[in-house]
């Protein structure tokens, strides 16, 4: 009797779990597009093989440590203006606030977002995590290069580092001995069964 409203009802079940799924891909693909939330690659760049020299970006850098975080980390120049195609230099200066050894990844974003992909590093903190011991203090060296093909109207950057402390994450790996063989054993232990059940 009622038949017609419980099909209704799994399908929209179902509609809704794939739509959940769905959910994260299709902000990823409408981030890329709108450039919404100014991510940036973690790669190395190549050099720029032309330079602009009739215009140019101002490009400012903030930091800002995520939660209980115990880093500081500031560049040396609150702000830089360069060619776009030339390469620039810009140092960091990070200190470790904790009593403890701690290590820090730095996370990039660009603003305004569709800004980020011109935006090239060659030489970035961000590339690797960095181990600092207690209160100790490091300097790093940013290079990057604005792309020529930036668009016109764009003549302001700012470089955001969010700071995120991943001393505990990190402990996690280093304590799970041979993981790779354990996953390996858990794909032919599945493998097996599936002959076996064959």
């Amino acid at each position: 009797m009622h038949t017609p409203l419980l099909k209704k009802l799994i399908l929209a079940v179902l509609g809704m779990f794939a739509f959940a799924f769905a959910l994260v891909p299709l902000y990823d693909v409408f981030c890329d597009i709108t450039g919404l939330n100014g991510k940036v690659d973690l790669v190395v760049a190549e050099k720029s093989k032309e330079i602009d020299k009739s215009r140019s970006v101002d490009v400012s850098f903030t930091t800002h440590a995520k939660s209980s975080a115990p880093f500081s980390v500031k560049a040396q120049q609150y702000s830089v203006t360069v060619q776009p195609g030339k390469l620039s230099e810009v140092e960091f200066v990070a200190q470790n606030l904790s009593d403890k050894a701690r290590i820090m990844q730095a996370i990039p974003s660009v603003s305004p977002g569709q800004a980020a992909k011109y935006l090239h590093k060659l030489a970035c903190f961000c590339f690797d995590q960095q181990s600092l011991e207690a209160h100790q203090t490091m300097k790093f060296t940013l290079r990057f290069y604005v792309d020529t093909e930036l668009p016109a109207d764009v003549q302001e950057l700012t470089l955001s580092y969010t700071l995120y402390d991943i001393t505990s994450n990190t402990a996690q790996i280093t304590q799970t001995p041979n993981i790779s063989d354990q996953l390996l054993s858990v794909v032919e232990h599945a493998h097996q069964r599936g002959h076996n059940n064959g």
